[in-house]
């Protein structure tokens, strides 16, 4: 059987085996012995990681693509299937690290993103291939204009590393973009001492409105009255570094607490 590409579910499928055996080996496979692959598709990167000692699951929502990963490679069982990685709790996983690998699918790119970020004291480790413009937004550094709320967040909980492009005649079909490899390696502490809900407030709050001073973009939440006059306050989102939200979110829940 064949699988055809869906274009609502963002498929397009890699055909290099060289690109595939190169993400693959992206991952470090230490730390953990578990590995999740989102939308593995017709399998080009699930046969390489079939090699490695490790539980592999699949995060597949397209039927034609299970049924043709449950036909060709027989490693596979039924436990393997995971559903909707979006929906997923982990709960299968009883709070064992787990790695992420995948050729992400562009239109759900960064929910993919953020859904590695909320759930980050599990995933040690990500290696993933997006579209060009949302790999570079993860590595982007302030006073950029890909500088944004998914730069910040990925950059305080993960060590990103852009790894390698990739063209669109290596697909099928091809993508209208170029693509980009990227990896995650979890920070060891980020510092935030338990604000993270806070923290990711401010982030969007500052960025949503990333032309204003944050003395005007942050309003909505309240602002403490003796940060009013913090020297942050004068500044664009987009000219505070990672450390810089970070030490803001802290002085501000020590303000309110």
């Amino acid at each position: 059987m064949s699988v055809k590409a869906k274009k609502h579910l963002g498929q397009h499928f890699l055909t290099d085996e060289n690109i595939a055996k190169k993400i693959v080996d992206g991952l470090s496979f230490e730390g953990y012995s578990k590995v999740l692959e989102v939308g593995p598709g017709t399998g080009v990167l699930t046969k390489y990681l079939l090699e490695k000692d490790v539980q592999l699951y699949l995060a597949e929502i397209d039927t034609e693509s299970i049924d043709y990963l449950k036909e060709n490679y027989n490693q596979i069982d039924n436990e393997a299937f995971v559903g909707d990685f979006l929906k997923t709790d982990f709960s299968y996983l009883k709070k064992e690290p787990l790695a992420i690998i995948g050729n992400f699918p562009y239109n759900i790119s960064s929910q993919i993103l953020f859904k590695i970020v909320d759930h980050f004291e599990q995933i040690p480790e990500m290696v993933g291939m997006f579209q060009k413009e949302v790999a570079e937004r993860t590595a982007a550094v302030p006073r950029t204009k890909d500088y944004g709320i998914l730069s910040v967040l990925i950059q305080t909980y993960y060590d990103v590393k852009y790894l390698f492009t990739v063209h669109e005649n290596v697909f099928n079909p091809p993508p209208k973009v170029k693509s980009g490899v990227i990896r995650l390696i979890r920070n060891p502490k980020n510092g935030l001492e338990g604000n993270e809900i806070l923290f990711k407030q401010i982030v969007k709050a500052g960025f949503n409105q990333r032309r204003k001073k944050l003395s005007n973009a942050l309003k909505i939440l309240n602002i403490p009255e003796n940060l009013k006059t913090h020297g942050f306050m004068d500044k664009r989102a987009e000219e505070l570094s990672v450390e810089d939200f970070i030490s803001l979110t802290n002085v501000w829940k020590n303000s309110v607490s």
